[in-house]
C-alpha cells in the first residue's frame, strides 16, 4: 500500500514537471487579432490629425460659447468636473483643472502611436445649465465612440498583453510623458456593440491627466507601498528636470523614475524602448505642434515640451545603435 502511494506521488510529480516544461505551459505569442484589442499599426501615421484626434471634426464640440445641460457631478479622481449633455443629445465627461491640458495632448500622442483612445477635446469656454449653472472655462471634454460601450476596467499587471512588445512600449510612452498615475481605475475596457465587429473589445489607457510633470514619489512611501505625493502634473519646469534613461546593462534599462509602479517599469527592455522611440520619431514637427495645440498649451511651453520629448526619443533611438554589433 505504501509503495503504491509513493508510486502515485512520484507519477504526480513527474506529470507536473512535464506539464511545466511543455510548450503549452510557456507564455504564448499574442496573435495579431488579439493584439488589435490594444494596438493597431498606424499605417496612416503621417496623415493623422493630432489637433482633432480620433474623433475628428465631426465630434469636436465648439471651443467657445456652447451651452450644455448638467447631468451629474464628477465623483472620481482629484479634479472637479461634470457629466453633461450637448444640444444633439451626446453625453460628455468634462474635467476641469490642471489635468485638462495634458490629458488631451497625451491622448493625441498615444493615438498617433497606434493605441486606442477616446475622442476628447479642450474647450476654452462653455455655459452650464441646471446644476452648478454658469460660465465655465478650460475643460477637457471626452465622449465615447458610438460603436463601443464601457465594459469595466483593466489592470497594468493582469491583462492579455503582458508579453507583447507593444504593451511594454505603452509603458515606455508613459515614461516619456511622465505619466505616473498608472492605476486600474484610469484604464477602460470597451465592448463592441456590433457582435460581428473585429476586434470585439479594445483596451484603453483613458485618464492621462497626471502627465507632463515629474514623477517624484518619496522613497519612504515606495517602501511602504502606499501613495504619497507621487508627482506633479502639467509643469514644464518639472518635466524638463526629470531625465529618461539612467543606464543600460545588457537588455535591462534603468529609468529616472520614482513611483509605485517600479515592478512594471522593470519589465521594460531595450527593444521595447527602441520600439516606442521609433514610432514617436516618425511624427512631424507639425504633428507635435498640433498635439500641444490640441491641449491649448502656450507656444513657449509647447516648444519646451517638444524639445524635451525629442531628447528622450533620441536617447531611445541611440540604444539601437549601441545594440548593433
Amino acid at each position: 500500500m505504501k509503495l503504491a502511494v509513493r508510486l502515485r506521488s512520484l507519477l504526480t510529480v513527474v506529470a507536473l514537471i512535464a506539464c511545466a516544461q511543455s510548450p503549452q505551459a510557456q507564455p504564448r505569442s499574442i496573435l495579431s487579432h488579439e493584439l488589435a484589442e490594444l494596438w493597431q499599426e498606424p499605417t496612416d501615421l503621417m496623415e493623422r490629425d493630432l489637433f482633432l484626434g480620433p474623433g475628428g471634426a465631426a465630434l469636436a464640440p465648439p471651443a467657445t460659447g456652447a451651452t450644455y445641460e448638467f447631468l451629474a457631478f464628477k465623483t472620481a479622481g482629484t479634479n472637479p468636473g461634470y457629466d453633461v449633455r450637448d444640444a444633439s443629445g451626446r453625453v460628455w465627461s468634462v474635467k476641469l483643472g490642471i489635468e485638462a491640458q495634458p490629458e488631451v495632448t497625451a491622448s493625441r500622442i498615444l493615438w498617433a502611436m497606434g493605441f486606442h483612445q477616446p475622442p476628447q477635446y479642450f474647450v476654452h469656454e462653455f455655459t452650464l445649465t441646471g446644476g452648478d449653472a454658469g460660465a465655465k472655462v478650460n475643460a477637457r471634454f471626452r465622449t465615447d465612440l458610438d460603436q463601443w460601450e464601457s465594459a469595466g476596467e483593466w489592470s497594468w499587471y493582469e491583462n492579455p498583453f503582458m508579453n507583447a512588445a507593444q504593451f511594454r512600449g505603452l509603458v515606455v510612452a508613459q515614461l516619456i510623458l511622465n505619466n505616473w498615475d498608472l492605476k486600474t481605475t484610469n484604464n477602460r475596457l470597451y465592448q463592441a456593440k456590433n457582435t460581428t465587429a473585429k476586434p470585439q473589445q479594445i483596451f484603453m489607457v483613458r485618464d492621462l491627466g497626471a502627465s507632463l510633470g515629474e514623477s517624484k514619489q518619496s522613497p519612504i512611501f515606495n517602501a511602504l507601498g502606499t501613495p504619497g505625493s507621487q508627482g506633479s502634473k502639467n509643469d514644464i519646469d518639472d518635466f524638463e528636470r526629470q531625465g529618461f534613461i539612467k543606464k543600460v546593462d545588457g537588455d535591462k534599462v534603468s529609468f529616472d523614475y520614482r513611483g509605485l509602479n517600479q515592478s512594471l517599469v522593470d519589465r521594460v527592455k531595450v527593444p521595447d524602448v527602441i520600439w516606442a522611440s521609433e514610432w514617436l520619431s516618425k511624427l512631424s514637427d507639425a504633428q507635435w505642434q498640433a498635439a500641444f495645440k490640441a491641449g491649448a498649451f502656450p507656444q513657449d511651453s509647447a516648444d519646451r515640451y517638444i524639445k524635451k520629448i525629442k531628447e528622450k526619443i533620441a536617447q531611445g533611438l541611440a540604444l539601437k545603435t549601441a545594440a548593433t554589433p
